[in-house]
């Protein structure tokens, strides 16, 4: 099996209309109890083009809650990636762009609107999942857009959960640049499939000293700026991926982690992200957020969902 029917393989068993939500723990409920979630894949030429609308296949948090005044509401996502994605000479930051889509048609976007004194210009933005500020995400780190699109900021926990997989290397989405995304498990070592699991460590850590200007004080983690890249301090590159076997590419592949610390989930691309990813409308990051993709109308194949399809070239 290729590179992209593995990925193929692995959204449609989890894809289909499904409900939004079972029996809620305590201090979680329903948006939409009517919502199902819908994920369309078609291969055709040189590109994987994935149809989704964006709800969550498992259980989700309260939204709107105290924290996050917005309820999930379907999308109208149209995005493409290359069938062989290739390591790009230099890494490009995903500022502008969603990182990727998980299996189930939800777009991991790690970029808040939040900034120092409410001034994007000021280049201090924070982080979601620093722990200093609440931005009312549920159990698998993930909230609500004004715009009603639900997306994570960190592991999908029950995501992972869904596919039982907790404790293994699991594939849970593609990349804007073609590469598949696993959750925080790899091999000790990235060319024995043999070896043993544990989870990856970013090479990302907290700077030290203090803030030149800004909000001042000590670097402590609440900023995305207060992180920077120590190479060979963990197991990932500035990517948060490395290059090896995987149990779907026995042969290796470029892939990428999210971790349980920062990035959390990767803050720049090994490859070149497809423009169907780049951020439209009101959104988390910069002014702009997901939507329809760039790749436009038929006859790339109309915005329905169902089950996965190959209509085009499989390799």
């Amino acid at each position: 099996m290729n590179c992209q029917q593995l990925i193929l393989s692995a959204m449609g068993v989890i894809s289909g209309a499904v409900p939004l939500f079972g029996y809620p723990p305590p201090g979680f409920g329903p948006t939409d109890t009517t919502a199902t979630n819908q994920v369309k894949l078609v291969i055709k030429g040189n590109y994987r083009y994935i149809y989704a609308n964006g709800i969550p296949d498992h259980l989700a948090g309260q939204f709107p809650n105290r924290n996050n005044p917005n309820a999930i509401r379907p999308q109208h996502y149209e995005y493409r990636v290359p069938v062989e994605p290739k390591v790009a000479r230099n890494s490009t930051p995903c500022q502008h762009s969603i990182f990727g889509i998980a299996v189930n048609g939800v777009v991991f976007d790690p970029g808040t609107a939040e900034f120092w004194n409410r001034d994007f210009r000021s280049g201090w933005n924070y982080e979601a999942l620093s722990g200093k500020i609440n931005l009312g995400l549920d159990q698998s780190n993930a909230h609500v857009q004004p715009t009603g699109a639900y997306h994570y900021h960190g592991l999908p926990h029950a995501l992972i959960s869904r596919q039982g997989k907790e404790n293994e290397m699991t594939l849970i989405g593609v990349a804007a640049d073609g590469f598949p995304i696993y959750s925080q498990y790899g091999y000790t070592d990235p060319d024995d499939a043999t070896s043993k699991l544990l989870k990856m460590k970013s090479s990302y850590q907290i700077k030290k000293g203090s803030r030149p200007g800004g909000p001042g004080g000590h670097y402590d983690g609440t900023f995305v700026a207060d992180y920077e890249f120590v190479k060979d301090s963990g197991d990932l590159d500035e990517c948060n991926g490395r290059l090896g076997v995987t149990p779907e590419y026995p042969d290796g592949i470029y892939h990428y982690y999210l971790t349980e610390a920062f990035p959390f989930i990767p803050r720049y691309f090994r490859g070149t992200p497809d423009p169907s990813f780049q951020k439209r409308g009101p959104g988390p990051g910069q002014p702009g957020g997901p939507g329809r993709g760039a790749f436009g109308p038929p006859p790339f194949g109309p915005p329905g969902f169902g089950r996965p399809q190959n209509t085009g070239r499989g390799r």
